[in-house]
């Protein structure tokens, strides 16, 4: 087996989660040999088309980070650096972002801040390092709700609440919960409802400790999709794009710690990957990152927030028709495709570039051309292992859950590019009485494209496992089916962004009233003082 040697060189699936082998013919979802052709057939058209210039790519080199280095990474990247090192202290805005935490999110931040203490007291660094019990103490009076909308019940599972993840003896600590009856169990959802007004990571905690968390595997025959759907909310969903930037930024903090703890309950790792800055193009279309591209397109077209040239590929693909047999999987000749996109290079922002010369399956060509070419993959190199790991979670339903926090994790213009690239893939399927272009094949023929990434070194997908290459071809199949699921933000994490806000409005009003009265007193005492003077002069 060679499992350790595609993309990020990282070992995937030889084992699933109760030890049994995977074997080929029973991969996820029973894709079977005729649909896997259209996958290996795209991985043969992509080398044709890279043909030598393959050679001259420069490697993303993904840096194996040092121990407790993720942890303190994943710490900066929620906002609570401040937890720990030379800046560590108690800063009001951490206090009231740590006290609109749900049992499981906590959980994960003290496993974090646990690691990044242990590896600071093994290199000895003078820095002041709080106790992971103290960064909770501060909630431990607080008893009462908490923000999933639940009331507290205990954090850790119940199968051993003294022991850490890998069954060593953790600290004896609370963060101030008590058992009560889970909040689920009351809950009037059916098994393809979408519930987010409870934290996704303590309705799998939930569901690992009742009775009814038997938790069957998503494999299995089914090669349809369950019609998961969002419950009608009298107060409206949250769509990306509704809320303000800053709002955004606690979002993200959120999303972050709440797919962290999502995969600690589920006992799946979650690794960010970290990438080393290589040089890239900084002008033309095809190998240019995207912010580079979106701000040489603004210049022509103010507030655009989709690379003009994908636009245009897109709306080139659709002129002719969707219904054309193949489309997408029948590619364009590679030479032709070469020269087009040279041309393209050439002519394209002078406006000279002849549309008329590009068929349908160039165009498609040369779209997948753009995605697989961007210098960083579209999901990002950090989070890229992280949408592959989805196809590992137990439930559909958790898969879903995931895939939406992580697109709530990518930047801006990686998530708009992706969701109008989605979008389209959907129309097409749309056409599948005449394209033959089922959401199967549409997944199969694109999954290489947006998870097989030149940039982490020659070794690409196939070298690895049949199931991963089904597995992310699932992955993709999920997106395209659920996007409009995965583009709304969870209500328990934008009651938490409200939370946040409305105590961080308190204690500035506080912060005022004092600064006030300290004003007045000092201005009293200055008075008085000079009054006592007067009289001896």
């Amino acid at each position: 087996r060679r499992s350790g040697q595609y993309t990020m060189n990282h070992d995937h699936s030889k084992k699933t989660p109760d030890g049994a082998s995977f074997d080929r013919s029973g991969s996820q979802d029973s894709l079977d040999e005729l649909s896997m052709d259209d996958y290996w057939k795209e991985l043969e058209n992509i080398h044709e088309t890279r043909g030598n210039n393959h050679e001259e790519r420069v490697a993303l080199v993904v840096k194996e980070p040092d121990e407790g280095e993720l942890e303190e990474e994943w710490l900066k990247e929620a906002g609570l650096s401040n937890l720990f090192g030379e800046s560590s202290g108690d800063s009001l805005e951490s206090v009231v972002f740590l006290s609109t935490l749900t049992r499981t999110q906590k959980a994960a931040v003290e496993k974090r801040v646990e690691t990044v203490t242990q590896t600071m007291r093994k290199k000895n660094k003078q820095h002041q390092i709080p106790d992971v019990r103290d960064i909770f103490r501060l909630q431990n009076d607080s008893k009462g709700k908490v923000c999933d909308g639940s009331e507290p019940s205990t954090v850790r599972t119940s199968e051993n609440k003294n022991k850490t993840q890998d069954g060593t003896k953790g600290p004896k600590f609370s963060l101030g919960t008590d058992e009560q009856k889970s909040p689920l169990e009351d809950m009037p959802y059916s098994d393809t409802d979408i519930n987010l007004e409870i934290s996704f990571a303590e309705q799998a905690a939930n569901l690992k400790d009742s009775s009814v968390g038997k938790m069957c595997k998503s494999g299995g025959g089914d090669t349809l999709l369950p019609n998961f759907r969002l419950p009608k909310d009298k107060t409206g969903t949250t769509k990306i794009g509704d809320l303000a930037p800053q709002d955004m930024k606690k979002v993200y903090s959120l999303a972050l710690i709440e797919l962290t703890a999502l995969y600690d309950i589920l006992g799946t790792e979650f690794k960010q990957q970290k990438a080393v800055k290589i040089k890239t193009k900084d002008s033309g279309l095809f190998g240019v990152p995207l912010s580079v591209l979106l701000e040489q397109d603004q210049k022509k077209v103010p507030g655009t927030k989709i690379p003009l040239i994908f636009q245009k590929l897109i709306a080139q693909i659709e002129e002719a028709t969707l219904e054309t047999e193949g489309l997408l999987r029948i590619p364009g000749v590679a030479t032709r495709i070469k020269s087009l996109c040279q041309e393209l290079e050439a002519k394209f922002y002078e406006g000279t570039f002849n549309w008329e010369n590009v068929k349908q399956h160039d165009a498609a060509s040369l779209l997948k051309l753009f995605i697989r070419e961007l210098p960083q993959p579209l999901l990002t190199v950090e989070y890229l292992k992280a949408f592959q790991d989805v196809q590992n979670l137990p439930t559909k339903k958790q898969q879903l859950q995931a895939l939406n926090l992580l697109v709530l994790l990518l930047p801006e213009a990686n998530r708009d590019t992706l969701k109008v690239l989605l979008e389209f893939l959907q129309r097409v399927i749309d056409h599948r009485d005449k394209n033959k272009m089922t959401l199967k094949n549409v997944a199969m023929v694109m999954a290489p494209n947006l998870f097989t990434f030149h940039g982490f070194g020659s070794k690409t997908i196939e070298q690895s496992e049949f199931v991963m290459a089904a597995g992310t071809a699932n992955v993709m199949r999920f997106m395209i089916q659920y996007q409009k699921l995965l583009w709304t933000i969870p209500k328990f994490i934008v009651n938490q962004v409200r939370k946040q806000n409305t105590e961080s409005q308190k204690k500035e009003k506080k912060d005022k009233a004092m600064k006030k009265l300290l004003k007045k007193m000092a201005y009293d005492r200055e008075k008085h003082e000079k009054q006592e003077k007067t009289p001896n002069d």
